[in-house]
């Protein structure tokens, strides 16, 4: 498949501003630029947030898939696979992309080549395969590797399902171990059957970040040889037939972040002669077995796995090709579209073909017809750049995205997760950000969802004190409510802030004026820890004191962050932040000073775009009137921090969060303001960017000079018409348009510079 690219001409300013198109060379599809193996390196230090590594996973998956077949090294990650690490312990059929703490990894499956000399149980499963990754391959929906034991896995999927292949050497059987309690965090209890030629089971697992729910998830699958002989193992004894893992062991890792031989486990082991590739077609369901069984059979069938894995191609295509970009080198492209790959891994459909699913409250639901639930929200991260980006790119998706979060609260009474893995609450994290995802998700025109039933469901829960089922939304919410701070805590203080703020905004869209108001005044509560005294805000006890000593880099008050990471948190109200701190200019000398360093960690008053406090901080330079400083730093934080490597991430990549900043740092625009749709300009990446959404509306992005020679915006032009503004009205984002910048070796001085220029600040409502 190829497509036809476009290039813009701007005709210089002293002339009539006419914009000229030409057409460019038409190249093959974006697919050929994505490298999945990025971020399974560590690409920076370790600040003890996770890593510094990406975590993501390079195995096989479709867009918003619920099947991702991936390798899994013995040293974990919380994708599932140590780049550093040349043992495999198996290919399991779930994952997260870019997690700090380890999750799913269900169903791992090992091939090897001859026939089993123990039992796996007597060895803990462990016939670990090393490989070398010249013998790898990865590209979106397919992976490959050959062990040094001289087998082939191939990978492949669609949605619901999979298709492994296995090619094994000639002259001996092949022997595949399917490890039922494999799981990355161990399991409660399990079972498998072999039945002729297929193989089905279950688990109950959980354990994400040391949470104690469960979640269970079922597989079924079909093997197209024959199967000359098999069994089943549980603890130290094999055996035919089916099998309980009742009591089994609660994890396979050690200390170390190895798997740990602890000699227990339930599991299959079949076996096949070697003359002929055996093709493994594998369906997953959160609702049942026969929901696996039916997953597999209308999404697979028959096929085989070259079909599948050009299905899968295709669908990758499709979502990749809704930004085509021109004049980018191959390393920009590259860090591009694979960032742009990770944004549309997660979250994930939840529901069967039949349209049903698992709910919070482990009842079976249907989902409404044409539509599907979701599932897995990093809420923490993907508030600030993520949701923002689907919203945009797929509302369909969003639409859908935020009705599965408004029905997960629903179910248990109107509670609000944090970090919610598969069907079930975590807890992880603070604050309170899906009110910030579904109030972004509406103001970015995702809007096809019960958006009254869940802005109601959204005050109950951000008002409740204490628990409910079992789980309490905003801790310490009573001094919250009270006070209008939480004491001792500026980070949770901020995030609710920003919660509340999401559904100020939510309910002015609604016409709800009184809950509108009421929202945006406790939204303000930042204030009442700005301390004029040190010009920062500051954890503030209950009584109202400040410690007089107080030192921005530290990190007490503060998740995973600190002061002067933190301090940049008032989006809904910059101006107000600005104006305590003396004004623009103080500010401005303040971001000057937070810029010259980009990846400090929590330790150093400096940025931290490795995580995610800081990510909408260098936008912030446009209420100071200097916009052409955001650019510098965008600019240097593209190059410096990314790169199309398996080291090409500093951080986390949290489901899509990191990716999706550079998406946007790449075109041009981002969203600084959770809960709204304005979008801040900056200088793009690429010549020209054309964005389709998924609801058909189009978007052109002209920058012909952009690079190194002429990397500042000195006009722009939207629509055609002149604008000297470094942000964009939220009609742009919902309506579709066209965007002319004019770049030089010199910031325009009248671009972004003027007081009236600056972007908007929602101030307390007067009473």
């Amino acid at each position: 498949m190829s497509r036809r690219r476009l290039a813009c001409i701007v005709v210089p300013l002293l002339l009539p501003l006419i914009p000229v198109v030409a057409h460019a060379e038409t190249v093959a599809d974006s697919n050929k630029y994505v490298n999945p193996f990025v971020g399974t390196r560590d690409g920076g230090p370790d600040f003890g947030h996770g890593g510094g590594a990406g975590m993501t996973f390079p195995g096989a998956v479709t867009p918003f898939g619920m099947m991702q077949w991936s390798p899994d090294t013995v040293r974990t990650a919380g994708g599932g696979y140590k780049y550093e690490d040349n043992r495999l312990y198996g290919f399991s059929m779930s994952h997260i992309s870019g997690p700090g703490c380890t999750g799913a990894q269900d169903f791992p499956v090992m091939p090897i080549a001859g026939t089993l000399g123990r039992s796996p149980a007597v060895d803990g499963a462990g016939y670990f395969q090393t490989f070398d990754h010249a013998k790898e391959q990865a590209s979106p929906g397919y992976y490959r590797v050959t062990t040094d034991g001289g087998v082939q896995t191939e990978l492949t999927a669609s949605t619901r399902a999979g298709v492994a292949r296995f090619t094994f050497p000639p002259g001996k059987p092949g022997t595949l171990l399917l490890d039922v309690t494999g799981s990355v965090n161990g399991v409660d209890d399990a079972e498998v059957t072999i039945d002729g030629n297929t193989v089905s089971g279950w688990a109950l697992t959980g354990g994400f970040c040391g949470a104690r729910t469960r979640y269970r998830v079922h597989f079924h699958a079909t093997f197209d040889r024959p199967i000359t002989a098999s069994g089943t193992w549980h603890d130290d004894a094999v055996h035919p037939g089916t099998t309980n893992a009742r009591g089994a062991a609660p994890s396979r890792r050690t200390n170390s972040g190895d798997i740990a031989n602890n000699g227990r486990g339930t599991g299959a082991f079949l076996q096949f002669d070697s003359d002929q590739p055996v093709q493994m077609r594998a369906g997953l369901s959160y609702v049942s077995v026969e929901g696996a069984r039916a997953n597999l059979d209308a999404e697979i069938g028959a096929k085989n796995f070259d079909a599948v894995r050009a299905d899968a191609r295709e669908s990758w295509r499709r979502r990749l090709d809704q930004i085509q970009v021109t004049g980018g080198d191959q390393d920009r492209l590259r860090t591009f579209y694979t960032a742009l790959y990770h944004v549309f891994l997660q979250p994930y459909v939840f529901d069967d073909i039949d349209g049903r699913y698992t709910g919070f409250d482990g009842a079976t639901h249907q989902v409404r017809p044409g539509h599907h639930y979701y599932a897995t929200f990093s809420g923490w991260d993907i508030y600030r750049s993520e949701a923002q980006l689907l919203a945009w790119l797929a509302p369909d998706v969003a639409s859908d995205i935020a009705q599965s979060m408004y029905d997960n609260a629903h179910v248990l009474g109107d509670v609000w997760d944090r970090w919610s893995h598969q069907n079930t609450i975590t807890g992880v994290m603070n604050g309170d950000p899906y009110h910030s995802i579904v109030a972004s998700a509406y103001a970015f025109g995702a809007r096809d969802f019960d958006a009254a039933g869940a802005l109601d469901s959204m005050v109950v829960g951000a008002q409740r004190i204490g628990e409910q089922a079992g789980y309490t939304e905003r801790p310490n919410n009573d001094q919250y409510q009270r006070l209008g701070w939480v004491p001792g805590q500026v980070s949770d203080t901020l995030e609710y802030n920003i919660a509340d703020f999401g559904i100020s905004q939510l309910a002015q869209r609604l016409g709800n004026g009184a809950v509108a108001e009421k929202f945006l005044r406790s939204a303000h509560g930042w204030q009442h820890l700005f301390n004029p005294r040190t010009g920062w805000l500051q954890p503030r006890s209950a009584e109202g004191w400040f410690n007089p000593f107080f030192d921005p880099k530290d990190t007490n008050g503060y998740v995973e962050g600190n002061g002067a990471q933190y301090h940049w948190m008032t989006f809904g109200d910059v101006g107000a932040l600005f104006g305590l701190m003396g004004g623009r200019a103080p500010a401005a000398r303040r971001l000057d000073e937070f810029f010259t360093q980009l990846n400090a960690g929590p330790h150093a008053p400096f940025a931290y775009l490795g995580n995610e406090p800081t990510l909408q901080t260098p936008w912030l330079y446009a209420w100071a009137g200097l916009p052409s400083r955001t650019q510098d730093v965008v600019r240097r934080a593209r190059t410096e921090l990314f790169d199309p490597t398996p080291g090409g991430l500093v951080g986390n990549d949290d489901l899509g969060t990191m990716s999706a900043w550079y998406v946007w740092a790449s075109l041009g625009i981002y969203p600084v303001i959770p809960g709204r749709a304005e979008l801040f300009v900056h200088s793009p990446a690429f010549t020209m960017a054309e964005v389709r959404r998924s609801s058909g509306e189009r978007f052109t992005i002209c920058a012909p000079e952009t690079g190194d020679a002429a990397p500042y915006i000195q006009a722009l032009r939207v629509d055609g018409e002149n604008t000297t503004k470094a942000w964009l009205p939220e009609s742009f984002a919902l309506s579709g348009g066209r965007l002319e910048f004019t770049m030089g070796a010199e910031p325009g001085p009248e671009f972004g510079t003027a007081e009236a220029d600056a972007p908007p600040s929602f101030g307390v409502p007067a009473r």
